[in-house]
């Protein structure tokens, strides 16, 4: 048995991350002064090291301290004391800058409940998350063992952790969470990729050992199953959703007609919703701030937790920051304009780079700064190679269709026109300073040939076109045509892109129009299949070892084989397919099956890159530009940010560390 508390990339790796950081575009310091570094400075050489952090003590601290809004409480016999809050070892978190203060509202911006996921990556990162270094550190878990196999991993929690209302977080509620929740097919028709194994994905077992210990046990070698662990908590609050579950309800008829009055189909449809914590305040949580109405209406308000698990090094429970707001949008000018005002405190998604210049030009009067940091992302198209339109699916089903359309862009004219010539004409790769970087495939297929373009259109069967010039499907006068979706707003960047890629389609004689459509519908279309293609970015590209789902065509919202997808996912989906058993999309799972149990690091990575050689190859979706460095807005005056690391889904985007310990250093100035 082996005893773990980090497991990551190595340093050398991290120096590497750290040079991509820092490399290439201006960077905005966003030190303790709060003040830009000078246009002439010159580049920030690669970070040797990371900034030094307070030490951390041995043990626990004796006191404790707390906010003074939870201070009241107490006073006022409406709150324990905190010491009876906090776990009896709780987490001490290190702090970049300096010890914060308490008070103050962060305000951020989101555009409808199909963006949840600003509030959710802001605080859902449970029992383990990354250090600075990139390797993965104990958080709501004290610490854990993976057994020599690598079948069965032990987690220990820290005694005394509580949920948002107070009641206990046990070994027993991962226990109710697999029983009455993943193993509920009402609720759970498909058990997640996380807690299965193998080829069979075999369900885990879950082996409650005591109160605050747990294993989690696989039938396959599970190695893996830790990154998992970063934004998926194997809990749930069965002491509080039990009156929402049917099997367990103490009042079965008061269950069926709330759930009739709340507008839902069955029980089980009116449990997910109330088990949503943006969606119904009164689920117990256990982030740092917790939900004070629902992300539905206009403001959502998030309010610190006086139950969180974690201080400082100075016994200051945390969070600093008393409320997160988030505020709904309409559109993007609306967002931009918030932006400009400076009503917007820390924020990276919805943060256009084509808006760089207006940001930088309104950093003195909106009392912010724009930090720029290096994305994951890769413009890039998805042809639906599962689309239920059959000529268009053998149209995109070969592989010198989509090279052709690879070479038909002048990848640095389109960086130029539509990007300030801020990214790096590649395919959607790995980042360059990722460990599982392939310069081979980054590089494939991306030099601008039209004359290349055309031979291979021509040679794949389309050589007919119409008057216009627009090829035709063979035997016909119709012109072979698309629908490109995605949920890029027009005047967007997202939209120009993908106008400018269609520009340079129909120069090749290939027709395809842009269709917006708002996020939620655009899920349905790739859910159902009804989707021929779309331009969504590609990201997972820090760390995509641990968050393959884009290269292994387990991510059906990048819809290169949408049914392909959904049928890997679920065999029992009305929506999935099964690809043709000669399909080299075969052999992209089979090799990560083979990965998924390999317990030896080095030989993992020989698996990937045997994945990667297969994209490079075959070009499943066509990337056109990555690298690009991504904006974050920081208010002066926000403290304990670390700028510089590359913003991923992986990582939380611009959440990447611990942002329970930011803070205002005049938190009356926000309330």
């Amino acid at each position: 048995m082996r005893r773990l508390v980090n497991r990551g990339v190595s340093r050398r790796e991290f120096l590497r991350l750290s040079a991509l950081a820092t490399a290439g575009v201006v960077t905005v310091a966003c030190g303790a002064s709060g003040e830009p570094a000078p246009d002439s400075a010159a580049p920030a050489a690669p970070t040797s090291a990371p900034a030094a952090e307070p030490a951390v003590p041995a043990g626990p601290p004796s006191t404790y301290n707390e906010a003074p809004m939870l201070a009241d409480l107490v006073a006022q016999g409406q709150l324990p004391p905190v010491d009876e809050r906090l776990p009896s070892n709780p987490q001490v978190m290190p702090v970049p800058e300096s010890t914060g203060n308490y008070g103050g509202t962060m305000r951020r911006g989101f555009s409808g409940v199909s963006d949840r996921w600003g509030p959710t990556k802001l605080q859902d990162r449970g029992l383990v998350w990354y250090d600075q270094n990139l390797n993965m550190q104990p958080r709501m878990a004290e610490s854990w063992e993976l057994s020599d196999d690598g079948k069965e991993w032990t987690f220990y929690l820290r005694p005394g952790t509580k949920w948002s209302d107070g009641a206990p977080l046990t070994a027993n509620d991962v226990q109710w969470w697999w029983e009455h929740d993943q193993n509920n097919t009402e609720i759970t028709p498909a058990v997640g990729s996380a807690w299965v194994s193998g080829t069979s994905r075999t369900p885990m077992e879950v082996e409650v050992i005591d109160d605050n210990t747990f294993k989690l046990k696989f039938a396959d070698p599970k190695p893996l199953m830790l990154y998992s662990l970063g934004r998926s908590l194997p809990f749930a609050p069965g002491h509080y959703m039990s009156q929402f579950h049917l099997e367990l309800t103490e009042d079965t008829a008061k269950l069926e007609a709330d759930t009739t009055a709340a507008g839902f189909n069955s029980w089980a449809e009116y449990y997910i919703d109330r088990n949503w914590w943006y969606l119904n305040p009164d689920r117990p949580s256990l982030g740092p701030w917790i939900a004070k109405n629902q992300l539905s209406g206009e403001l959502f308000i998030m309010e610190r937790n006086p139950y969180f698990f974690a201080v400082d090094q100075d016994g200051n429970q945390l969070p600093y920051i008393d409320t997160v707001n988030h505020r709904l949008f309409e559109n993007a000018e609306v967002f931009n304009l918030r932006v400009v005002n400076g009503e917007i405190d820390f924020q990276n998604r919805h943060v256009q780079l084509g808006n760089f210049t207006l940001f930088k030009e309104s950093e003195e009067a909106g009392d912010f700064q724009v930090v720029i940091g290096v994305s994951a992302g890769h413009p890039s198209v998805q042809l639906n190679m599962t689309t239920k339109n059959e000529r268009l699916r053998e149209f995109f089903n070969k592989r010198d269709v989509r090279i052709a359309l690879s070479h038909a862009v002048d990848r640095d004219a389109l960086n130029e026109l539509v990007f300030d010539g801020l990214m790096t004409p590649r395919q959607y790769s790995p980042l360059s300073a990722s460990p599982q970087a392939n310069p081979d495939q980054a590089n494939a297929y991306i030099e601008y040939d039209t004359e290349q373009a055309n031979a291979l259109l021509d040679a794949a069967g389309y050589a007919e076109k119409d008057a216009d010039g627009f090829r035709v499907w063979p035997g016909t006068n119709e012109q072979i045509s698309f629908i490109m979706e995605m949920h890029d707003a027009p005047g967007s960047q997202g939209e120009d892109f993908s106008l400018q890629v269609i520009e340079y389609y129909k120069a090749v004689g290939v027709n395809a129009v842009y269709k917006y459509f708002e996020r939620s519908l655009y899920t349905q279309h790739y859910e159902s299949n009804e989707i021929e293609a779309a331009s969504w970015s590609g990201d997972r590209t820090v760390l995509p070892i641990a968050a393959p789902i884009i290269f292994t065509c387990e991510q059906p919202d990048r819809p290169w084989a949408a049914a392909w997808s959904l049928w890997r996912l679920d065999k029992t989906n009305a929506n999935g397919e099964e690809p043709p058993a000669d399909h080299w999309v075969w052999d992209i799972w089979n090799t990560w099956d083979a990965l998924a149990i390999e317990p030896d690091e080095a030989r993992r990575a020989e698996l990937f890159d045997e994945i990667l050689q297969i994209w490079g190859r075959e070009l499943p979706m066509i990337g056109y530009l990555g690298e690009a460095p991504a904006l974050v807005i920081v208010k002066n005056g926000i403290k304990n940010y670390l700028p510089g690391f590359p913003l991923d889904d992986t990582t939380g985007d611009e959440h990447l560390l611990n942002t329970e310990t930011y803070y205002w250093d005049d938190p009356a100035a926000h309330s």
